[in-house]
């Protein structure tokens, strides 16, 4: 029950935006060109389709992600080697890369936006997965060691829900950074897919509804992909939430 209000009541909050704006056009009888109406933007949504590639760059960011947490979050010495070069290549602007993808992998549309979009939400997976591992309490590791425990099972008692929560948590915030990687790379270096090069079209026509309305997609879009992780929490992880006293 409580799962279901959770993603029931912003689904309908949605729901309930999308008619409005479309009784909105519908009303003041505004041709597309002035502003498109949510019934509009589907066949568009399909012509300049790109969430397959921010699901795909996430995916691969998971991954590879929580691979490199796990051995920082394991060891020690790969912590202190790893961390300054991933906050390093973090600090770069990523609009100042997409040029370099680019450049690199001529041709390759489709596999440039998934790595832009895998390059900037890759980082806060890594480190919410290491300092999870890495701030272990050292006496449950002790008395499963002590009482004949493997590796594996200390992993999946001990290590495993306590990494959930801060995992999940860096996973919020992946999702939207996916969507900007993707977006960068259809704005910046144009290839005639994705919603991003939508809205650079309506930035040369100057067709600014159509710009508006490539904005309240890739929200909506946002939002879908942002309940989906917390349907997925709430599977889970969802032990380590706190009932409301």
């Amino acid at each position: 029950m409580e799962m279901a209000r959770k993603i029931g009541i912003p689904l309908a909050a949605i729901v309930i935006f999308f008619i409005f704006w479309e009784w909105l056009v519908w009303v003041n009888q505004w041709p597309n060109y002035k502003m498109a109406s949510p019934s509009d933007l589907w066949p568009a949504f399909w012509k300049f389709r790109s969430l397959w590639r921010t699901v795909a760059g996430l995916l691969i960011a998971v991954v590879v992600g929580t691979g490199f947490g796990m051995i920082m979050g394991f060891s020690k010495i790969m912590r202190e080697a790893l961390y300054p070069l991933l906050v390093g290549f973090n600090a770069i602007p990523k609009a100042t890369v997409v040029p370099v993808i680019a450049l690199m992998f001529i041709g390759a549309d489709d596999m440039n936006t998934v790595l832009m979009a895998f390059l900037i939400s890759f980082f806060p997976i890594a480190v919410s997965v290491s300092i999870g591992l890495s701030t272990l309490e050292p006496e449950y590791r002790d008395i499963l060691k002590s009482l004949g425990a493997s590796r594996y099972v200390i992993f999946k008692k001990i290590a495993l829900p306590k990494t959930l929560p801060e995992f999940f948590g860096a996973l919020k915030v992946a999702v939207t950074l996916a969507f900007i990687g993707t977006n960068l790379v259809e704005i910046i270096e144009p290839h005639g897919k994705g919603l991003g090069f939508l809205f650079d079209s309506g930035k040369i026509s100057a067709d600014y509804p159509l710009m508006f309305a490539v904005l309240i997609a890739l929200a909506f879009l946002g939002i879908v992909l942002y309940y989906i992780v917390v349907l997925l929490e709430q599977i889970f992880a969802g032990w380590a939430e706190r009932s409301e006293s």
